[in-house]
């Protein structure tokens, strides 16, 4: 049947569900109220904690999206009539998370996430990419103290020929329908995750598993599904949307949306985004449907991230009493927030409290000190410190590395970007969306504060013109800048994450915002425009034909978006992590005085007649407000950012590139 058939008789019945009151229609046909939960995200934020300013944080936390899952189950008539899933992305992100890697984990200890969600009664449970960080190993031995099954479709072993997880599960539930009478209904869960884990993280990866297209192997399954008895299908990919035209060999990272094409599919619960759906986020998203939750009239949510929001849909379905199949006929869907006023779940809370303990522990051991105050509160609108040390620490250790190898003698440089700088949604109103790391002693916590992920440290070789692209895909993190008074926000959160606004030390440059960006969100070409402008080396513009080497990360190294990415490129793959490398640095140089060095600034914009009015946004604290002023106190008059509004719980700031 096509896609649009099938979304006509789902109208259909549902303008007849809808006519059909609270009991069967008038052929009585039983009605069956179906309840999907998802969680996703968690990034092993178990508790309701931040670890790095040593506080409580009622806006996250398992043990506080459990209250959510247990308001949910006692709304509905017929608790039975529920699922609960969570879409991967789970076991690494938090310190509690690195505790329990660095501490190892052993036949007979529960990782601290399967503590939480086997009292929560999850019914499935798909891997994420970032379930691989840790290893195959570390992964299975979390894994198996699930009281849950597990799911991926598109993992297969090395050669491509073997599935290495389940693809899929099929679960056999007593529901109830609306007059109370008893029915077995199958739901089949399909669970994916982005192909590109062979790239971030191929040093635990390679020649062990092997990944193929989302769609393409929906295409092939979902049918299997329906054959072995599933009534509904819910897919959970790991994945975010992409509107872009669908190719198999692309093997696209963002597929939820293309998976809304592939017949048989009910629901689709995703992830990976740390965004919401139905959300303002997605107003322009083509094919979607805000006020009713779907993508291509898929009945559809993603719920944030580290338990954020809880993701329901819930389905209407009817039975055809003579093939006793069942269909969809209207749905409801909501990615519901936590509520900031509502306690933790008191029982959770104290199964990981050793858990807990333990991680504050791990996370107060000092390593050293710091002279000066390290915040990322500008590090999108100039040159930063909590770059700058990053930067420093990579830079140095290629350095000592190359010493007497081929490679001795090029120029080493080094990529680093902010991880944490408002949130994805661009929203700028808390510290903890920030690196905030106080001048004084520097723990364990503080440097896991300056670098957020456990990426291994490797390092390419480029050209200068492979370099120049690769700022030029950085430099979409800022909106276009236009002749115009009114208001312009500079930074485009959600079209480019903070992550990938590399900012590469050891050279020169301006960003020029008057131009249109070059590149999208995935370094594809959009436009002519050059927004890179005066790049130099040592004082002397970049020979397009030369050599540099640069210091980055696994996850970019071998990436292959950015231009001078991908495994033939890389030239160096450390044993060593960049966090431990930053915080060997700090050890090794103990006290440290970070220090920005103003390799690039914005360039100044000329010949636009408005007075312009661009802005940016940082939380509205003494602390934050503090390191602005200070910033422009002390950059010469070439940082003019003025204070516009603080009414809310953002400063609101002018950034005036105008001579």
């Amino acid at each position: 049947m096509s896609t649009s058939l099938r979304s006509l008789l789902v109208l259909s019945l549902a303008s007849g569900a809808l006519l059909s009151g609270c009991g069967g229609d008038d052929n009585n046909t039983p009605r069956v109220d179906l309840r999907l939960m998802e969680t996703t995200d968690i990034h092993a934020n178990v508790m309701d904690y931040n670890y790095y300013s040593d506080s409580v944080d009622n806006g996250h936390g398992l043990v506080r999206t459990a209250m959510l899952v247990k308001q949910a189950r006692e709304e509905i008539t017929y608790p039975g009539n529920s699922a609960l899933v969570d879409n991967g992305d789970l076991i690494q992100g938090s310190p509690m998370g690195d505790w329990r890697q660095a501490q190892g984990l052993t036949s007979g200890e529960v990782h601290p996430v399967y503590k939480v969600m086997n009292e929560m009664a999850y019914d499935v449970g798909n891997y994420g990419n970032h379930e691989f960080n840790y290893g195959l190993d570390f992964l299975a031995e979390s894994v198996n103290d699930a009281a849950f099954p597990y799911i991926s479709a598109n993992v297969f072993s090395a050669d491509g020929s073997t599935p290495y997880f389940d693809q899929y599960t099929l679960i056999t539930k007593t529901v109830y329908d609306r007059d109370g009478n008893p029915h077995k209904l199958t739901l089949g869960f399909i669970g994916f995750l982005p192909p590109q884990i062979m790239q971030w993280d191929k040093k635990n990866l390679e020649g062990k598993v092997s990944t193929k297209d989302i769609k393409a192997v929906a295409e092939l399954l979902v049918p299997q599904m329906k054959a072995e008895g599933a009534d509904i299908i819910v897919a959970i990919p790991h994945s975010g949307i992409n509107t872009t035209a669908y190719s198999e060999n692309a093997k696209a990272e963002n597929s939820s949306w293309y998976l809304a094409d592939v017949e048989g599919i009910d629901a689709i619960m995703f992830g990976h985004s740390h965004l919401t759906f139905p959300s303002i986020d997605f107003a322009k998203t083509a094919n979607v449907d805000l006020e009713k939750g779907t993508i291509k009239g898929v009945p559809s949510v993603m719920p944030g991230y580290w338990g954020s929001h809880l993701g329901i849909i819930d389905l209407t379905l009817a039975l055809n009493e003579d093939d006793e199949s069942w269909a969809v006929v209207d749905s409801k869907v909501e990615a519901r927030a936590l509520n900031p006023e509502s306690e933790a779940d008191a029982a959770l809370t104290a199964l990981v409290k050793p858990d807990h303990d333990a991680t504050l522990e791990y996370m107060d051991q000092v390593i050293g000190e710091s002279t000066d105050d390290i915040f990322s509160f500008l590090a999108v609108v100039k040159d930063d410190p909590s770059i700058q040390i990053v930067s420093d620490a990579q830079k140095a250790y290629v350095e000592d590395a190359i010493v007497g190898t081929e490679l001795d003698g090029l120029p080493v440089l080094s990529a680093a970007a902010p991880f944490k700088a408002c949130d994805r949604k661009g929203v700028c109103a808390e510290e903890s969306s920030f690196t905030v790391v106080p001048a004084g002693e520097l723990k364990v916590k503080n440097i896991a504060d300056l670098y957020l992920y456990n990426n291994r440290l490797m390092a390419v070789k480029v050209t200068g013109a492979e370099l120049e692209q690769w700022l030029e895909c950085s430099a979409s993190q800022f909106f276009q800048i236009t002749d115009t008074a009114d208001r312009q926000e500079l930074v485009d959160f959600t079209g480019f994450p903070t992550y990938n606004f590399d900012v590469i030390d050891g050279v020169t440059y301006q960003i020029d915002v008057t131009e249109p960006a070059r590149y999208n969100g995935d370094c594809v070409k959009v436009s002519d425009g050059t927004r890179i402008v005066d790049l130099q080396f040592e004082g002397t513009a970049i020979d397009p034909d030369q050599t540099f080497l640069i210091a980055s990360n696994d996850y970019r190294a071998h990436g292959g978006k950015f231009a001078g990415t991908g495994g033939d490129h890389v030239v160096i793959e450390s044993p060593d992590e960049n966090r431990q490398v930053v915080g060997n640095y700090i050890q090794a140089n103990s006290p440290v005085t970070p220090t920005a060095d103003n390799n690039w600034s914005f360039a100044p914009i000329l010949g636009y007649t408005s007075n312009l009015e661009i802005v940016f946004r940082v939380p509205n604290t003494n602390r934050a407000k503090n390191f602005v002023a200070d910033a422009v106190a002390g950059a010469g008059g070439s940082f003019l950012a003025t204070l516009l509004d603080d009414s809310g719980n953002e400063a609101i700031y002018e950034l005036n590139l105008q001579p």
